[in-house]
């Protein structure tokens, strides 16, 4: 679930700017519908950037004394478990589990397909559901995999979206539609939850009951504050001086519900995989997967590794380490290591596809058909 992380850098991108007509379709130059030509107020956001860069040292900073000390909680709960205990652990699974686990995998990865279909609704972009979930799908797995996602999920998607004619701006402003997506939907689980199973939640995260009742309603508050804010009026928010305006009501709402689906499934797929007979309701157990999950969004490593595994342990540190141990071992291999070998086959047969549709005419191999990739 790290994709959100590239909302951030992807958003620093440029609209292309077209010089001539092509024969593919047309790109667009403004990511939100309004080009916002000379601004006399430039001189003072520049300083302000500035001001924000001088600073920006300390996100990193924090991001990788989270990791370390995550690693170094990691390596001691998992300093007791032996090597023969964590091979039957992970070969526990019964082929019902996995069956159930895989199913779950696909049912999330299909709800990250809407994050991008909501986005393409949102800017008025009318593009194929085969491409746009091509594109989501592919670019959500292999950044999930290998992190950096101003490089990965954003080469990937700038490699599928741009042979619709979408410019780097229009894709920028997709993917920051589609992580109001991720978040929407992760606050309102993550705020439901706290809520309603705050009890059992505070036996495990050594907190008090009125504390994560408390922590609930503030980040479900976060999330209705929000859904009113986009009601009373169009909202927009600005990206290097693009103006994108931001989802009303009712398509926030579905961005939510589509959120807290994927979220859902993905908390089902580790769920389904720990040992019998653990006593976890699952309603408790996705506000731990919520929390782990931020974490390693936190951490900004390649699918939270490392710190998604530490709090899930000490979370459930009242079951067999080696058990939930190999439970996580074998999460990464469904919801992460599989998607990543499917996106890349689907990625190369992409590119195969593309090739033998081009005739000798249109094949690349002069300036103009580089500057349109369209087949």
């Amino acid at each position: 679930m790290n994709f959100a992380n590239q909302d951030k850098t992807l958003a620093r991108a440029e609209p292309l700017r077209d010089t001539g007509a092509g024969s593919g379709p047309p790109r667009d130059e403004d990511p939100a519908g309004q080009d916002p030509g000379s601004n006399p107020a430039a001189p003072a956001e520049e300083r302000r950037a500035r001001h924000r860069r001088r600073y920006a040292w300390l996100g990193t900073l924090a991001s990788v004394v989270l990791f370390v000390i995550s690693l170094g909680v990691l390596g001691k709960l998992v300093s007791t478990v032996t090597w023969a205990e964590l091979r039957t652990a992970f070969l526990a699974a019964t082929p019902d589990q996995i069956g159930l686990a895989i199913v779950l995998v696909v049912v999330s990865y299909l709800f990250l397909t809407c994050y991008d279909a909501l986005a393409l609704r949102q800017l008025k972009l009318k593009v194929p559901y085969r491409t746009t979930a091509l594109a989501s799908f592919t670019s959500y797995a292999v950044s999930f995999n290998l992190g950096f996602p101003l490089f990965t999920a954003g080469t990937v998607r700038y490699w599928i979206y741009s042979a619709q004619g979408l410019s780097p701006g229009r894709i920028a402003a997709l993917t920051i539609v589609a992580g109001f997506t991720f978040w929407l939907g992760m606050g309102a689980v993550l705020g439901i939850s706290l809520i309603r199973e705050a009890g059992p939640l505070s036996h495990l995260t050594y907190t008090s009951a009125l504390f994560n009742q408390g922590l609930g309603a503030a980040v479900l508050a976060a999330v209705l504050a929000y859904l009113a804010w986009v009601t009373v009026k169009r909202r927009s928010v600005k990206v290097r001086g693009w103006r994108l305006e931001l989802p009303g009501l009712k398509l926030s709402l579905s961005q939510m519900l589509v959120g807290a689906g994927d979220v859902c499934a993905a908390a089902g797929v580790l769920y389904v995989l720990l040992p019998a007979g653990h006593g976890l309701s699952f309603e408790t157990f996705v506000a731990i997967y919520v929390l782990a999950a931020m974490l390693g969004i936190a951490s900004h490593a390649p699918g939270g590794l490392g710190v998604f595994e530490a709090t899930v342990l000490l979370a459930l540190s009242g079951l067999p380490r080696e058990s939930v141990l190999g439970a996580l071992l074998l999460f990464r291999v469904c919801y992460y290591l599989i998607p990543f070998v499917v996106a890349l086959a689907a990625l190369g047969a992409y590119e195969i596809a593309k090739r033998a549709r081009l005739t000798p005419r249109e094949a690349p191999d002069d300036d103009a058909a580089e500057s349109d990739p369209t087949p």
